[in-house]
């Protein structure tokens, strides 16, 4: 049964995790807000599971700001999965009671969110709040990823395409959607993982040093794209392979991307996300894609969760559930 809301000043009042200073995990404090109010085009909903991805603790450093503290206290947290609790000026894909999935306008982390209702999307009742939450940044990066590198949909047989990193978070989905295509993919991959992209559809193979040559060894007939997702130094092995930088995709690197004039994705259309994300929902709901694990943690265990998903401590996805 979800908490029972607070009055404080006149206003209904949920719990929140928020930093008001730039700094590792100790700056994030669970405290209580008033309910916020959709604005024209939004949404309140009450979150029922909000992933943690890299962003997240990487804006908690302040490594895309100036000065040591943001302007007000911030909210942690765009991947989002709730029920639609309030709806503002104009909204009427949504009403309240609806199960939704997608992106807040930041500030997941909570029991209340906003978001704008061009990001969400309807969940499926066969997908759980957990794996509906951890989906949205990570599948629609992969469809947006594939559409750049030639590989949208329709029949991408006689294609071949090398995912490195492709039991992480984006790969695992890019690996599926480019086999469902007609692509043949070739995953890079840690040695404990390899059985574990073998069974997405894709050929293992170990990343790192000999990477070229593990790669052409499974496919004599070359390698026509590739995508890099886990920014570990594999670009210029990537660019030898495809025999050009305009054949190659980085989410991971961006360093690299600018030494070795590689395209460096981030972000895409609200309205293409929204149709990703609705595809990749009915996927998981009808078994068609296999998801990776999840981890739950509560909502004062956020820091952790932080510090988890920044140095690789746990496999799979982290989820905050309030």
């Amino acid at each position: 049964m979800p908490p029972r809301p607070r009055v404080l000043g006149g206003g209904m009042t949920s719990r929140v995790v928020q930093y008001r200073r730039f700094g590792g995990p100790e700056v994030l404090e669970v405290t209580e807000r008033e309910d916020p109010v959709p604005g024209a085009g939004q949404v309140r909903l009450a979150v029922r599971a909000a992933a943690v991805n890299p962003l997240d603790w990487k804006l908690r450093l302040g490594a895309m700001a100036k000065g040591d503290a943001p302007p007000e206290p911030r909210v942690p947290g765009f991947d989002v999965a709730g029920v639609v609790e309030a709806v503002g000026e104009g909204v009427t894909a949504f009403a309240v009671g609806d199960e939704v999935a997608g992106r807040s306008t930041g500030g997941a982390y909570a029991e209340k969110a906003l978001a704008d209702a061009r990001a969400l999307v309807a969940k499926p009742t066969a997908v759980s709040w957990e794996t509906a939450a951890s989906l949205p940044v990570v599948t629609t990066t992969a469809y947006r990823v594939l559409d750049l590198l030639g590989l949208g949909e329709g029949d991408h047989t006689g294609t071949t395409l090398v995912v490195d990193g492709a039991s992480g978070g984006v790969g695992v989905y890019a690996v599926q959607l480019a086999v469902a295509r007609g692509a043949t993919v070739v995953g890079t991959a840690g040695p404990a993982h390899q059985e574990d992209v073998r069974a997405l559809g894709a050929t293992p193979v170990v990343y790192g040093d000999g990477l070229v040559d593990r790669v052409r060894a499974v496919a004599p007939q070359g390698v026509d794209v590739a995508l890099e997702t886990a920014g570990k130094g594999a670009l210029r092995d990537l660019v030898e392979l495809t025999g050009s930088p305009d054949k190659v995709i980085t989410i991971a690197d961006y360093p690299g991307s600018q030494e070795l004039g590689v395209v460096f994705s981030s972000g895409g259309d609200p309205d293409e996300e929204a149709r990703a994300l609705t595809d990749a929902l009915a996927r998981v709901a009808d078994g068609r894609y296999r998801t990776t694990a999840v981890v739950t943690y509560a909502l004062d265990e956020a820091g952790r969760a932080q510090e988890d998903n920044q140095h690789g401590r746990v496999s799979g996805k982290l989820v905050l559930v309030p």
